[in-house]
């Protein structure tokens, strides 16, 4: 079965940078598109990021656009998340995730458009 596991987080000062890692199992990783996405205290769970399965395209929202940098290492099946000049509003629970099918090429951005999910590490960025 699909398995998503996270890790990597862990409490950071503002300004600093942190990077999460996913290793996955239970399919052809390196032919899913990946993302992350993150759910703070009291919000909804929000869209970080994508990364095609070809590791060649992505895709990021725009709160994090030019702070974090998502990547891919498809012979050890493990998708990355480098999160730089971190904010206090980057402070959530973070979560890896994969799509239902194989070779998508249309970004998806949207919770329900995710099949997968990991348990989520936590990053908490302070003052």
């Amino acid at each position: 079965q699909v398995q998503l596991v996270e890790s990597g987080g862990g409490l950071v000062q503002a300004g600093g940078s942190l990077r999460l890692s996913c290793a996955a199992s239970g399919f052809i990783f390196s032919t899913y598109t990946m993302g992350w996405f993150r759910q703070a205290p009291g919000k909804e769970r929000e869209f970080v990021a994508a990364i095609r399965w070809s590791g060649g395209s992505t895709d990021y929202s725009d709160s994090v656009k030019g702070r974090f940098t998502i990547s891919r290492d498809n012979a050890k099946n493990t998708v990355y998340l480098q999160m730089n000049s971190l904010k206090l509003e980057d402070t959530a629970v973070y979560y890896c995730t994969t799509v239902s099918q194989p070779f998508r090429y249309t970004w998806y951005r949207k919770e329900n458009e995710y099949a997968y999910w990991g348990q989520g590490t936590q990053v908490t960025v302070s003052s």
